[in-house]
Parts: C-alpha cells; sequence; structure tokens
C-alpha cells in the first residue's frame, strides 16, 4: 500500500474512499493486512483485510487472527496515545 488512500466497494456497489490508518506483515500468517477506516463517518470504525503485492484485498475469516490483529491495533493506539502527550 503506497498512499494513506484506499477505496473499497461496498455490499451495495457504492466505491468508498478510505483513510489507511497502517499495514503490517505477518511471519505466523504470512499476509500482509491494512487496517482503515472511513474519514467521513462521525464514529471511527477501524476496519481490516489483508492484502496481496498486487494490492489485492482479501476478508480476514479466522478468530486467530482477528485476535492478533486486534492486539496490533491495541498497541498501535497505546504507541500514538504516548506521542500524543
Amino acid at each position: 500500500m503506497d498512499s494513506n488512500k484506499l477505496f473499497i466497494t461496498t455490499d451495495a456497489g457504492e466505491e468508498k474512499e478510505m483513510t489507511i490508518l497502517f499495514t503490517f506483515d505477518s511471519e505466523q500468517y504470512g499476509k500482509s493486512y491494512v487496517l482503515f477506516f472511513d474519514p467521513e463517518e462521525d464514529e471511527t470504525e477501524v476496519f481490516c483485510m489483508a492484502y496481496d503485492e498486487n494490492g489485492n484485498l482479501f476478508a480476514v475469516e479466522d478468530d486467530a487472527e482477528w485476535d492478533m490483529i486486534e492486539e496490533m491495533l491495541e498497541g498501535f493506539e497505546d504507541g500514538h496515545h504516548h506521542e500524543e502527550k
């Protein structure tokens, strides 16, 4: 992922511009992940998808993967919170 923007297609077929929060690679799962959010929403909901070297996005469906992703997000938020102080 080369920029801080990402375009997704919603279930309704609408293309939306999202803002990338951060990306990371997991050796454990052999995948790259992107965490992103909709900058137009008042409540920030963070989404995550796996992606390949061509930028294709894939849904994360494994509960253990989600646990690992949530830990990464908590670490990111903790680090970001400390930077703001």
